[in-house]
């Protein structure tokens, strides 16, 4: 069913958007709350701001909400936490369930996963804080290397890493956010996302930051970096990549809405980085971005993810 073609915004009842939170991620997930938000009241939604740490867990049952607008970023709210509390309590939520929320939060998790399914992602070694460092991890995975956190997003704690005394400095901070960390080959390419909304893989965004790599400054705060969407493929090319990111979102049991991050070598061979079951959406963020791309405005957008939660599909 389409939302935008039967909407009626007192069908959803009194809604809470949960936004800030616990995380690393606390202040992208109040700009994003605060988009969402305006977007929602825009369309007559009767919509109010949750922040778990300032108002408390209490707030849920206590302002009587019929469902919620999960915008909460990184740990406790997009790695499955908050989706079984409120699933206890009864209270329909955006985006994928549990368990698809808590692989996608597990990057070593998910690379399994996508291997077993045969799909390309880099070749990684796992870490831990405890083990001795390995000294063959340049002859294992190449010239030049990226440290990130297992269990964290917006790039938190991520290092690009060209010499072996660069490595320990690289892995405190990827510690620092996890006990947990991958090391990859630094592929260089092009950086493209792909936004899912519903069954629905939307137009691809291709990144140019202006920086060497599209660090959380690209992310949320430079104007400097440049978006291309429709990206600069050609459309045959777009679609199989496109379908791969389908397949990539539902090999990790997610579902509603999404992205799905990857690059494309100077091969032209893509590789799956990660997924992202709560994605930004700031006035810098890609789902948005992608879905003006597919002629939906902010507005559309985020009741179309809402309308999910009453069973209807984008």
């Amino acid at each position: 069913m389409n939302a935008r073609a039967t909407f009626d915004p007192v069908r959803f009842g009194r809604v809470a958007v949960l936004l800030g939170g616990f995380s690393g991620e606390r202040e992208v997930s109040l700009m994003s709350g605060r988009q969402v938000l305006e977007g929602l009241r825009e369309a007559g939604v009767d919509a109010h701001p949750l922040d778990p740490r300032e108002d408390g867990l209490s707030a849920l049952w206590e302002g009587r909400f019929d469902r919620c607008f999960n915008v909460l970023h990184g740990r406790g709210g997009e790695d499955g936490t908050m989706r079984g509390f409120l699933d206890m309590l009864a209270i329909p939520c955006t985006g994928s369930d549990v368990l698809g929320s808590a692989i996608a939060m597990d990057k070593w998790v998910t690379k399994r996963l996508w291997r077993d399914h045969g799909l390309p992602t880099p070749d990684w070694v796992e870490l831990h804080r405890e083990q001795p460092l390995q000294e063959d991890l340049f002859a294992r995975l190449g010239p030049v290397l990226a440290v990130k956190p297992a269990r964290e997003g917006s790039t938190l704690g991520l290092s690009r890493v060209r010499e072996p005394q660069e490595l320990p400095a690289a892995l405190e901070q990827a510690f620092a956010c996890d006990e947990q960390v991958l090391v990859e080959p630094w592929i260089t390419g092009r950086e493209l996302t792909c936004s899912m909304l519903g069954e629905e893989a939307l137009p691809l965004v291709h990144i140019e930051p202006a920086v060497d790599f599209y660090d959380f400054e690209a992310k949320y705060i430079s104007d400097a970096t440049r978006y291309h969407c429709p990206c600069d493929l050609p459309a045959a090319e777009e679609k199989k990549l496109r379908d791969l990111c389908s397949k990539a979102f539902a090999a990790l049991g997610c579902s509603g809405w999404g992205r799905v991050d990857l690059l494309l070598d100077q091969a032209g061979k893509p590789w799956l980085l990660e997924a992202n079951t709560v994605p930004g959406m700031t006035a810098h963020s890609l789902v948005p971005m992608a879905a003006r791309a597919n002629g939906m405005s902010f507005s559309e957008l985020v009741v179309a993810i809402l309308a999910q939660t009453l069973g209807e599909v984008p």
